[in-house]
């Protein structure tokens, strides 16, 4: 049978979703686990694979499994045997038709900005740190510009293998609640490194460093080099992926209130 699970993890410690050799992975983590609970090997499809240091509210994933176990015994089992900062949220059979990655429709992200003068302790490698007063009407008008669908070769990492650069970015939404600041980012897929560096040209705005219209003016020129910085990945939430009826999943947790996320 085939199996969807939510998954959400705290990336400070590993290096992305995907696995490396010898280097940990949040892949690798789970698939160990899984198959110790389905003791025979299980391979994980995930729905989008996230950089080093990126985290993940509601990631989704399935496998294939000839193995017997109730919902709830594989998502006990594999918490069981996660290292802390993975968890399996929720468990879920579906049919073979489902792909975690090529059945989705959409991919959200959020991006989480501390806007203060001192750095932060309790929320260090969960939030970006800008110590610059930022102005979020000034990120909004230039959020503005990059929605709909557009060749984001500037906005793309340089190593970026995708076939194609062209994506619709339906939502990019700022809003300020207090010394935070979160960018909210939701696109039919995303190239490599897109979000942070999106953050890092609404964050140059937002300092005043540059004017709203340049985000338009890096968009146009396609050119990666004469774009903003790419923002750090402990800012980076992978949030939720949007897939079609009858695929119905849970939202990510209450718990994901904290820094904004409800």
């Amino acid at each position: 049978m085939r199996i969807a699970l939510g998954i959400e993890y705290d990336g400070s410690d590993f290096h992305g979703w995907q696995t490396q050799d010898g280097v940990p992975s949040v892949q690798e983590a789970l698939e160990q686990a899984l198959s110790n609970v389905a003791d025979h090997p299980v391979r994980v499809v995930v729905a989008g694979r996230t950089d080093t240091g990126v985290h993940a509210l509601s990631q989704v994933a399935h496998f294939d499994t000839d193995a017997r176990r109730d919902m709830r015994g594989w998502v006990f089992g594999a918490n069981s045997q996660l290292p802390r900062g993975v968890a399996v949220l929720w468990a879920q059979p579906v049919d073979e038709a489902f792909h975690a990655r090529f059945s989705a429709r959409a991919r959200r992200y959020r991006y989480v900005i501390l806007n203060r003068p001192s750095r932060p302790g309790l929320l260090h490698n969960r939030v970006t740190w800008e110590c610059r007063p930022l102005d979020e009407q000034r990120m909004r008008a230039a959020a503005v510009h990059l929605l709909g669908e557009h060749d984001f070769s500037a906005y793309r990492a340089l190593g970026c293998q995708a076939k194609s650069p062209v994506r619709t970015l339906h939502r990019l939404e700022v809003r300020r609640q207090g010394e935070f600041i979160t960018i909210d980012a939701e696109a039919n897929g995303f190239l490599h490194h897109m979000v942070r560096n999106i953050a890092g040209v609404l964050i140059a705005v937002g300092c005043g460093k540059a004017d709203p219209d340049w985000a338009r003016e890096v968009l146009v020129g396609r050119d990666r080099t004469l774009g903003g910085v790419t923002a750090p990945p402990g800012g980076l939430y992978f949030v939720a992926v949007r897939y079609p009826e009858p695929y119905r999943f849970p939202e990510a947790p209450g718990s994901a209130g904290i820094l904004g996320y409800g």
